[in-house]
């Protein structure tokens, strides 16, 4: 690749001016741990241009170019050093302690607008994508708000006391030492479009390979079985491999920056180096002059490679605001308060239809039914027929193509939609039980639920050997109910979706892991104790013998 390809900007999806928007909604919340940062920022720029002062006196001091105590002159540099460190520790302080709760909040914030958006049923991007901006992305955008912004802060008030005081001892000097500086902020213009892109296909490839590394932990089992060992090894290495060429790219291209710009600081130094000594030979400066005109040269310069570097930051920032934005596309559900309907209620569907975005045909067609108030219906059909979609619908996590869907009793109907979920119990198919104790399980079903009633749910799904375990509702689960049966944790779901009781309750295959004796004994157990609508989606007669109607889903 030449050099006018490392160069050429690149088109990104969002402009900076809406990022920049998007970076300043998300700084709010973040105010006392920014301005503790930039007023610490701002002593230790008061602090250091200070020590310029006092390291000059003592040394004039000591030459008897002026008149002074050398002890007393060395005392105020050692206090300004104490108040040195003492800045530091405080900035170490701020940044552990506020940094993590800022951090926190921000994950929470993006963590509930995934959770309360549209769910489309094949989603845009993998889990560990996903996990992977919720850490490293957030992190990026935290550090920028609550760090680097407000250190920018003290970056150019050093740059401009140091240039202020240099230029109260030589003008022409401090005119040229700052008047490169334009070239420089060109070149970064030029250096930020190429970095931003660049960045972008690195922080892309570390989330392929976090999704690689995820999806082959979850299915370890599996690959084992399938002896498929070396299959996903190799699959890391393609995936790792993109990464590494992403990463030389950027890393050629950051070094080509860095090695113009610091060249250009080397030969700036170097003037200022070579017009100190020449006044110095001329008797026209002392050499504690010398000194502090090295120092200001310094603090000029140091502020100005800061500069620089926060280009890879907004770089960094931009990259990762990027991809967080992303998350927040897919529009939000109807938000409000919840719609209860009194039990017994039912559910009508009056010609509905429905087909996936990227699909050319109908999931569902013209489809009529009525889940009456209080009665158990079976929902047959073969795999792939809808079965399904149609519960995703129930649930309102899918919006029909065309026709109707209602929720309603003897007093009145509402139409589907987020806010009537409540109404629902849901058990899906599988093991869906997560990492905790069997209580911490249980309470997502009914987080007030007193140790009678999870008992008692335990029971009527069958599950009564939780009592007989030696730390009861305490014993904990791994991920995905590691550690029970199938049909354990297959009962102690049920037992969760119980606990909920709400009017309608849907269950997906939720007894496919279970014998026939202990699937009639549950389905005798829901039925006669609660008096709700229920619909089962299953391929099991058993189920269907206790139904009083069946609705059959054709392709």
């Amino acid at each position: 690749m030449n050099l006018k390809e490392y160069i050429k900007p690149k088109t990104t999806k969002y402009s900076g001016r809406t990022i920049m928007s998007w970076l300043w909604k998300s700084w709010r919340g973040n105010y006392l741990q920014a301005t503790l940062n930039a007023a610490i920022g701002i002593a230790e720029v008061a602090v250091s241009l200070a020590q310029v002062w006092a390291v000059k006196r003592a040394i004039d001091v000591a030459a008897g170019n002026i008149d002074g105590n050398i002890y007393w002159a060395v005392a105020v540099m050692g206090l300004l050093i104490l108040c040195h460190f003492a800045l530091n520790i405080s900035s170490v302080w701020i940044r552990n302690i506020l940094g993590i709760r800022a951090q926190n909040r921000m994950q929470q914030r993006m963590l509930d607008r995934i959770l309360r958006s549209e769910w489309h049923g094949r989603e845009r991007l993998h889990s560990g994508d996903v996990i992977n901006r919720l850490e490293g992305d957030v992190n990026t955008v935290v550090n920028f708000l609550t760090e680097t912004l407000p250190n920018t802060i003290s970056v150019v008030a050093l740059f401009l006391g140091a240039f202020f005081y240099l230029f109260s001892m030589d003008k022409i000097l401090a005119i040229v030492v700052v008047g490169i500086m334009p070239i420089f902020i060109g070149f970064s213009r030029i250096y930020m479009n190429r970095m931003r892109h660049l960045t972008r296909k690195v922080r892309d490839s570390d989330s392929e390979v976090q999704s690689v590394l995820q999806e082959t932990v979850q299915n370890r089992m599996l690959i084992k079985s399938l002896e498929g060992d070396s299959i996903m090894v190799d699959r890391l290495e393609d995936t790792q491999s993109r990464l590494r060429e992403n990463v030389v790219q950027r890393t050629m291209f950051r070094v080509i920056a860095n090695f113009v710009l610091n060249f250009g600081f080397s030969l700036g130094y170097l003037i200022a180096f070579l017009w100190a000594a020449l006044r110095m030979s001329a008797d026209t400066l002392t050499f504690g002059g010398m000194t502090a005109f090295l120092q200001l040269v310094n603090r000029i310069q140091n502020p100005a490679r800061n500069l620089t570097r926060l280009v890879p930051a907004f770089v960094s920032v931009f990259t990762a605001a990027e991809r967080l934005m992303e998350l927040e596309e897919t529009p939000l559900e109807d938000q409000g308060k919840s719609i209860e309907i009194k039990s017994p209620a039912g559910i009508r569907l009056n010609d509905v239809t429905y087909a996936y975005e990227d699909s050319d045909c109908d999931v569902i067609s013209h489809l009529n039914f009525d889940f009456r108030p209080g009665s158990c219906t079976a929902i047959l059909g073969e795999t792939g027929s809808g079965k399904t979609t149609l519960v995703r619908l129930l649930l309102a996590l899918l919006k029909p193509s065309e026709g109707t869907m209602e929720i309603y009793n003897e007093q009145h109907s509402q139409p589907l939609s987020p806010l009537t979920r409540c109404n629902f119990v849901y058990v899906p198919q599988g093991n869906t039980l997560m990492s905790g104790t069997i209580r911490e399980n249980l309470r997502l079903g009914k987080l007030d639920a007193t140790e009678s009633e999870m008992y008692e749910a335990l029971n009527t799904s069958c599950a009564e050997f939780v009592a007989e375990l030696p730390l009861g509702l305490d014993t904990p689960c791994s991920e995905t109910g590691g550690g029970l049966s199938e049909g354990q944790a297959q009962r102690i779901a049920i037992a969760r979706a119980l606990l909920r009781d709400r009017s309608i309750m849907v269950f997906d295959e939720a007894t496919s892991a279970l014998d026939p004796e202990t699937e009639r004994t549950l389905l005798r157990n829901i039925l006669e104790k609660n008096r709700k609508t229920v619909i089962f989606i299953t391929h099991r007669p058993a189920v269907v013998d206790y139904c009083d109607q069946v609705l059959r889903i054709e392709r």
